[in-house]
């Protein structure tokens, strides 16, 4: 599925939503439902009308940090984008050339040794690449407080697409929740962001429920489309229970970003059951794959080269997922983390009714 090779021009949302016009919320953007062949139009604040009593909704609970932060390699200026904390302490880090419109390019000519000076006398040390394929990603040692230095100096990472620096809490959804040991995001789980606490009182009002789960994310790439690199995530046990209960009873399972998707396949077992589970997951849901939990997906907009398709194409079949994008741009819909969403339901098949035990 590539219906074209790059994100048109215009077609990038520069700003959050609301800040798009007077009287908006976040929840002002639009909404792309593709069932099979069938794909519709809608605005966001329809999804209660969309789903039904008995769906249950995966969200991602993980907080967005300031993950960027200025520091200098000798006299030159660098970016550095922490990415995820590993269990030896060490935290897997990017760095990138600053050019005053987002912290785009990626430094290159990186070894290891290379000594990284941070804000407020902190120090990071570069030890290996953490892949073999490539040096975008490093682990490094840090002389200090990293999460400090992140509350006290960081800001979120942004891309040039995007207008401008914003505050942390333009990347942070409504079902963020503090970490226990601080750690985080390195970029929103932007799926959840068009969410208000007005549209979730609404859903429960109607009868859909809310799994959480936590996946921290890594950080992407803007021109390098690698699969995810191993992430931190947690299914509890009450989540794992409800999930399988709405399957049971014939409700669908519709996971919130491709984030909820990664955390609640890799607790799914072969027979499709979910289990409570937590640590590290280097799952990569590819069509070959296939999902086992998930029956649907709320997701954003993806560039054309984006890992993250083959999950769409998992949940929706690439035929349709191609049909779908084809849609999005024909209606001008907006990429990336401030823009619009997709949402992926399964066929429905209106003269076929599910067996209650009983009768079909």
């Amino acid at each position: 599925m590539r219906t074209f090779t790059r994100v048109p021009e215009g077609l990038s949302a520069r700003v959050p939503a609301e800040q798009r016009g007077p009287g908006l919320d976040r929840d002002a953007v639009r909404l792309l439902v593709s069932r099979g062949e069938e794909v519709t139009h809608h605005a966001f604040p329809e999804l209660p009308r969309l789903l039904r009593a008995g769906d249950l909704l995966v969200v991602n609970t993980s907080p967005t940090l300031a993950s960027a932060v200025d520091g200098r390699i000798g006299h030159a200026r660098v970016v550095v984008h922490f990415s995820t904390r590993g269990d030896d302490g060490r935290w897997a880090v990017e760095l990138r050339e600053p050019d005053g419109r987002g912290t785009t390019r990626a430094r290159t000519g990186t070894r290891a040794g290379t000594e990284v000076e941070l804000p407020g006398a902190g120090r990071l040390v570069l030890e290996e690449p953490l892949s073999p394929h490539g040096e975008r990603l490093w682990w490094a040692r840090a002389a200090g407080d990293v999460l400090g230095v992140l509350r006290a100096y960081g800001r979120p990472i942004r891309y040039s697409y995007t207008e401008r620096d914003q505050p942390l809490s333009a990347y942070q959804t409504v079902f963020a929740l503090p970490s226990p040991d601080g750690v985080g995001s390195a970029e929103m789980p932007s799926a959840a962001r068009p969410f208000t606490a007005r549209l979730v009182a609404e859903l429960v009002s109607r009868g859909v429920q809310f799994a959480p789960i936590t996946l921290h994310t890594g950080v992407a790439s803007a021109e390098a489309h690698e699969p995810p690199y191993p992430e931190r995530f947690a299914v509890p046990e009450a989540s794992a229970r409800l999930v399988n209960a709405v399957r049971a009873g014939g409700g669908r399972v519709v996971a919130v970003g491709t984030t909820a998707v990664r955390a609640v396949e890799s607790a799914a077992g072969p027979d499709g059951v979910v289990r409570a589970a937590e640590g590290w997951t280097d799952l990569v849901v590819t069509p070959e794959r296939g999902v086992r939990a998930v029956d649907g997906l709320l997701t954003g907009l993806h560039e054309p080269e984006a890992s993250h398709l083959l999950m769409l194409e998992a949940v929706a079949g690439r035929a349709w997922v191609g049909r779908a994008y084809e849609e999005a741009l024909r209606g001008l819909y907006l990429w990336h983390e401030f823009g619009d969403v997709h949402l992926i339901l399964p066929e429905e098949h209106p003269h076929t009714e599910r067996c209650d035990g009983n009768s079909w």
